[in-house]
């Protein structure tokens, strides 16, 4: 028998009951077969006989021999299945009833529900995947675009874990040189090489800066890009927002103010999920409601990726100027777009091109894009969405490279690189060799965390009790 690391049989619906044609319920551990197979009757043979990888049709009873539903089991045998345990996925018709009568039936027979997240954790005691993999099912379920999906895989098939192997490897194969040398401390030998530690030192730290600053990245390919509109009350911020939508998300009114708090939706562009940010009207304010929401969209401004500053252009143009100033101000060009949108050209009708040249708003930066729309009317929307989509080019790549989308790595790879530097201080300061084992094994503890090698149970529980019952 192929041993596990549980001793119980749990059981959940893998799918939600109701919603399609059938309902997957899961059952997985060193009982499952015996489990099932007390409620399962098939025509020939039992189930505990089968070999793994097969499907077999029967019916469940209840315990006054009433048929209540007509399966398909699949049977999965140790260590060939995801959770590394005898497993049996059985699928049945998706009426809630059926679904709950089939799992009371499963638990009278010795299962027990399973918890959030227990099956992938299974999965992951029993070494099926490590911890980053096992946040990657997480993703690639909840992924909303073919960017995120693509990242997701990626580092579900082990990708991003075998980078980190790759310097957890060259920092064990050090750490363990400098603590060779303290068995020969009275001889003073060196086996670490102190010129190449510091080579490789650079270029671990190099490594590991550079998959934290894939955050950024990942953080929009998993939340969504960040777009802040951003504009003077009654410019046509939320309107915008609904045209873009294709839905009446945000409240519409001639009465200035009406938008007092953010109101965020998302919409996938071209394989990228964009995360739209409608703000209150910038303006000076005596309402203390209103102000609250002025500093809440400078906030948002702040924290965008790419900022839509909406001006009206029905308004003078020194306000316009005036406001314009206002926003350039704020926005971070190292880090962040900024789209000058002139809206309500749709008043203008046959006089459109003259309005176009008496709103020339000036930009000290060229990088700065201007585009003229209508947001009632959707004329220029096309222009604005590709605008979008090519200031995310790294959004739309290939994604050869890792790309870190969890906050817990993007921390655990900060750290690391702080212990890493504090090494190459020692080094530089020549310290003894166990004063630079132990910031080098602190660096190693860091990376350990993020796969699942040094993680404490409290970690774990945090990280599966975010799954939903049945993953």
């Amino acid at each position: 028998m192929v041993r596990t690391f549980f001793d119980d049989t749990i059981a959940a619906p893998a799918t939600v009951p109701g919603t399609g044609a059938i309902t997957v319920i899961r059952v997985s551990g060193p009982e499952a077969l015996r489990v099932v197979g007390s409620c399962l009757k098939l025509t020939s043979k039992s189930i505990e006989s089968l070999p793994g990888y097969s499907i077999c049709y029967g019916t469940i009873g209840d315990e006054n021999g009433e048929v209540v539903d007509e399966v398909l089991a699949s049977v999965f045998r140790a260590p060939h299945s995801y959770t590394g345990e005898d497993s049996v996925e059985i699928s049945c018709h998706a009426s809630s009833y059926v679904a709950s009568e089939i799992l009371r039936l499963l638990c009278g027979a010795g299962a027990r529900m399973a918890s959030p997240g227990e099956f992938t954790r299974r999965a992951f005691v029993n070494g099926k995947m490590d911890l980053a993999q096992a946040e990657a099912v997480a993703d690639v379920i909840s992924s909303s675009s073919s960017a995120s999906l693509r990242v997701a895989m990626n580092q579900l098939r082990g990708g991003y874990s075998s980078e980190l192997r790759s310097i957890r490897s060259r920092l064990v194969e050090l750490t363990s040189l400098l603590e060779l040398e303290l068995d020969f401390s009275e001889e003073d030998v060196e086996f670490a090489d102190r010129s190449r530690l510091s080579s490789l030192l650079d270029e671990v730290i190099g490594h590991v800066s550079s998959l934290a600053s894939s955050f950024r990245l990942g953080n929009a390919l998993r939340n969504g890009v960040p777009i802040a509109i951003v504009g003077a009350p009654n410019s046509g911020k939320s309107t915008l927002l609904n045209s873009l939508l294709g839905d009446d998300r945000a409240i519409v009114s001639d009465v200035p103010g009406t938008t007092r708090d953010t109101v965020e939706e998302t919409l996938v562009v071209d394989g990228i999920l964009f995360r739209f940010i409608d703000t209150a009207g910038l303006r000076s304010s005596s309402d203390e409601v209103e102000r609250i929401g002025i500093e809440r969209s400078y906030k948002k401004l702040s924290e965008a990726s790419v900022v839509l500053a909406l001006l009206d252009c029905t308004a003078p143009e020194e306000e316009n100027e005036t406001l314009i100033s206002d926003i350039v101000s704020r926005v971070d060009f190292s880090i962040q777009k900024l789209v000058v949108l002139l809206n309500k050209v749709d008043i203008f009708g046959a006089n459109i091109n003259v309005i176009l040249l008496n709103n020339e708003v000036s930009f000290s930066d060229s990088s700065v894009v201007k585009l003229y729309i209508s947001a009632k009317t959707g004329f220029g929307l096309d222009s604005l969405k590709k605008e979008l989509v090519s200031s995310q080019k790294d959004l739309s790549s290939d994604f050869d490279n890792v790309v870190v989308t969890n906050a817990r790595h993007f921390e655990a790879l900060n750290s690391a690189a702080s212990a890493l530097r504090k090494v190459k201080d020692s080094l530089s300061s020549g310290l003894t060799p166990d004063l630079i084992a132990e910031d080098l094994r602190e660096a190693l503890h860091y990376l350990g965390t993020i796969t699942g090698e040094v993680t404490p149970d409290e970690v774990l529980g945090e990280i599966f009790g975010r799954f939903c019952i049945g993953k």
